[in-house]
């Protein structure tokens, strides 16, 4: 697999997970388990819609106090390499149908490391503007913050 990685257009978080991949790949599959993790306390999310598959749909919301919930993702799958790697983009839903609009598409990978699973998410995005904009609204804080929380969910479990 070539790295597609663009420094200009691209913001990364990795980590190594002191659990093994498969933990670290079901708290990704498992709706319960995602929501679990996937926006940084004290937020909540919701899952409305996870089909793993090329062309599924990803829709998530979130709340501020976990009573009204709003949109947070509405995006499709793009590719399910099952333990290796979900890439997932918002100018796609499901069905491969284009969104409104578009700002990143995700790539997870995890890979196998002597003390657990490495993980990295890259966003990628299509100008450096949106790149920018992405860092300026807090990417690694809040993609950090995540990444942390998935290590620590599957940490205890392990």
């Amino acid at each position: 697999m070539t790295d597609t990685t663009h420094p200009e257009l691209d913001l990364t978080v990795s980590r190594i997970i002191r659990a093994p991949r498969r933990a670290v790949w079901n708290a990704w599959t498992d709706p319960r388990a995602f929501e679990q993790w996937w926006v940084p306390a004290p937020e909540v999310c919701r899952v409305l819609e996870m089909d793993l598959r090329p062309g599924g749909a990803f829709r998530t919301e979130f709340s501020q106090d976990g009573a009204e919930f709003g949109p947070h993702i509405s995006a499709c799958f793009l590719a399910v390499d099952d333990l290796e790697r979900i890439v997932w983009t918002d100018a796609l839903v499901a069905g491969w149908r284009p969104a409104e609009a578009s700002f990143v598409t995700a790539v997870i990978r995890m890979r196998d490391h002597p003390d657990g699973t490495e993980y990295t998410a890259t966003a990628m995005h299509g100008t450096a503007a949106d790149r920018d904009r992405h860092d300026q609204l807090g990417f690694h804080d809040g993609w950090g913050t995540v990444t942390r929380q998935l290590a620590e969910l599957v940490e205890r479990r392990a």
